[in-house]
């Protein structure tokens, strides 16, 4: 059977994550950077213990004011600092709460850089590693973000988004532009059915390039985020595709290709 992954960024203050907890297979938990503290934290990795869902950490800029959507020019060492201090956090909570955090997925304006950027991927994907070398990255599919895994070595969970409009190079076009966020629930659904059916994904200006993604971001602060993720999922099931976690890519899997 087909299966798919549904994740979503959580603890960002939208009043969403326990009814988007009940639908997705995996959360992404802001982890004190853009967003969230310990408290969020904790409630989320306990919703997550209980209903057998994936944890993951969501650090960014530490930039709470702006939400971590805005680049920050800083030393690659506190830039490091920062992201090392948000996973220690979650870290430390979610050993407390007795439940793995099972990958690593940059948020707003750094996971944009990343994707963009190999040298500054591959140095914050290798200190990811070097904490926890069992710990997946959920990457941004044909983008730097994947070819930094690769180079590193860590286990690596292939993303595509919902609800994000497409560069014809595969990468997520800019919020700053007209059309970047796609609120058509119906074309949100046909996008997100045709790359679990075929891998694929169509850009803003109808390229079609091919997507190995397996896993679906839904974004908690999209307005009627709760009511696209049931109406996706219901989709998805409809076509016999499994919600479930991915297993991650390994080194070896890497290495071939």
């Amino acid at each position: 059977m087909t299966s798919i992954d549904l994740n979503a960024d959580l603890g960002e203050g939208m009043g969403t994550d326990e009814d988007l907890l009940a639908i997705v297979s995996s959360a992404s938990i802001a982890c004190g950077g853009h967003a969230g503290d310990a408290q969020t934290m904790r409630h989320i990795l306990k919703i997550c213990k209980n209903n057998g869902i994936r944890a993951g950490a969501h650090p960014g800029y530490a930039d709470v004011k702006r939400f971590g959507r805005f680049r920050v020019v800083m030393p690659l060492d506190q830039l490091l600092g920062q992201i090392r201090s948000q996973l220690f956090l979650i870290r430390w909570i979610a050993d407390e709460v007795g439940v793995p955090i099972s990958y690593v997925k940059l948020h707003g304006a750094l996971a944009n850089q990343t994707a963009e950027e190999l040298p500054l991927a591959v140095g914050i994907f290798a200190t990811v590693q070097a904490m926890d070398p069992k710990v997946a990255v959920l990457a941004l599919d044909n983008s730097q973000q994947v070819r930094a895994a690769k180079a590193v070595g860590t286990p690596l969970i292939r993303e595509a988004y919902a609800d994000r409009a497409y560069t014809r190079e595969g990468l997520l076009v800019p919020r700053s532009e007209e059309g970047s966020v796609i609120d058509d629930t119906d074309l949100v659904i046909e996008r997100c059915l045709r790359l679990a059916r075929d891998g694929e994904i169509v850009a803003q200006d109808g390229t079609v390039f091919k997507s190995a993604a397996r896993s679906i971001c839904l974004h908690g602060d999209t307005p009627g985020a709760v009511d696209l993720a049931r109406e996706l999922r219901e989709a998805l099931e409809a076509e016999g595709i499994l919600i479930a976690p991915v297993e991650p890519e390994q080194e070896a899997q890497l290495a071939e290709i």
